[in-house]
């Protein structure tokens, strides 16, 4: 019979396996009256901890699981398991749960694994004033009488050495469990220092992590600078490349005009040599005519001739001699002109040699050299009697 509709949990465990000294059952009586309700009082030991699913049953004497229950009741869990009436508690059964027969019975406290964890003594339900009633029994109940009061003393002395193996086994359970608790704290406190070894390792790798972050951000940020930086490099390098080009075009024509000069400058030492030597023909012409002046002074006396036809002579030969003055002095205003246009064009060959080594600095400093081409000739110009050369740099 049992007091509520669930069953409790129940093992097949057999009697040498339990655990009777973790609960301990007080003031358990000999007898209890029928047709009443009973308190059953325990106390809990000092390492048992109850859970939800325990349970009391009473079982007849000579169970051997904890499946042979007559009833049970759920045990109440205390409040606070640390303070002292917590471990004093109890339970009642109604009087219509309980046994209606004479048998011995015992209270048996079993946990929600099915584990009986303590036993009481055995007692009977009948009435106070049965030992003054006379009972007539026959020779054969009195015979059946002691044989079953001596399987229970053997079952009793059987329950006092599982008791006292029992105990000896809890004596055991409580120095190992006294060493695990020892461990335990041991345990507890490498594991707190542990904690806050890792907590403080946490708090480091989280730090360097922001700073890790921190500076990814700026390597992208600068990245970012760098790349632009590289675009307007290309594109600036695309410019000069272009402007180089142009340079190198413009100094090929200044080359080529250069050319046409030297043919122009040595045409003109020609011509200025032919003129030259027309010059002293006209010197030697002069010179000639002056001997021929003097000559005629000196038989200008001797002769008779009218003064107006030597005057006359004497004028052709001063516009002669002027006529070939002013062309030499053309020729000379000529070769200056060119000499001048030479200059200028030598002054922007320099300048445009300086402005195309700048570009080829400004290359290098961007560690992408550009190739000039081959290396151009020395430039010579003659004028007169005098050779100028100018060397590319």
């Amino acid at each position: 019979m049992e007091e509520t509709v669930d069953d409790p949990p129940t093992s097949a465990v057999l009697l040498d396996h339990c655990h009777f000294s973790q609960v301990i059952f007080n003031s358990v009586e000999k007898f209890y009256i029928p047709g009443g309700d009973i308190t059953c009082y325990y106390t809990l030991t000092q390492h048992f901890i109850p859970r939800r699913k325990d349970w009391i049953g009473i079982f007849r004497v000579g169970w051997k699981t904890t499946r042979e229950y007559y009833t049970f009741m759920w045990v109440t869990l205390p409040v606070d398991l640390n303070s002292e009436s917590a471990k004093q508690q109890e339970v009642q059964f109604k009087a219509y749960y309980l046994p209606k027969d004479d048998e011995y019975y015992q209270f048996c406290y079993v946990d929600q694994d099915g584990v009986v964890r303590g036993a009481s003594i055995p007692f009977q339900f009948r009435p106070e004033n049965e030992e003054d009633i006379l009972v007539v029994t026959t020779q054969g109940e009195v015979e059946e009488i002691e044989q079953h009061n001596k399987e229970l003393c053997k079952e009793n002395r059987e329950l006092k050495d599982s008791c006292v193996s029992l105990q000896k086994q809890n004596s055991d359970m409580q120095a190992t469990l006294q060493k695990k608790q020892e461990e335990l704290e041991t345990l507890k406190s490498i594991n707190k220092k542990l904690e806050q070894t890792m907590k403080e390792q946490k708090d480091c790798w989280e730090i360097e992590l922001l700073q890790l972050k921190e500076q990814n951000q700026k390597m992208s940020s600068e990245n970012e600078k760098m790349g632009v930086r590289v675009d307007q490099l290309q594109a600036q390098l695309s410019n000069q490349g272009r402007e180089m080009e142009k340079l190198v075009q413009g100094v090929q024509d200044k080359t080529e005009q250069l050319e046409h000069l030297k043919e122009e400058n040595g045409q003109l030492f020609l011509s200025l040599t032919e003129q030259r030597e027309h010059q002293k023909k006209l010197e030697q012409t002069v010179e000639e005519m002056k001997q021929k002046e003097t000559t005629a002074a000196k038989k200008q006396q001797e002769l008779t001739e009218p003064r107006n036809k030597k005057t006359a002579v004497e004028e052709q030969l001063v516009q002669e001699v002027e006529r070939l003055k002013a062309k030499v002095e053309a020729g000379k205003a000529c070769f200056l002109e060119k000499y001048k246009e030479c200059q200028r064009l030598h002054k922007q060959i320099r300048q445009l040699r300086a402005a195309t080594r700048e570009v080829k600095q400004d290359q290098k400093s961007q560690q992408e050299p550009m190739g000039m081409g081959s290396q151009e000739p020395p430039v010579s110009t003659v004028i007169g009697s005098r050779t100028w050369t100018c060397q590319k740099d």
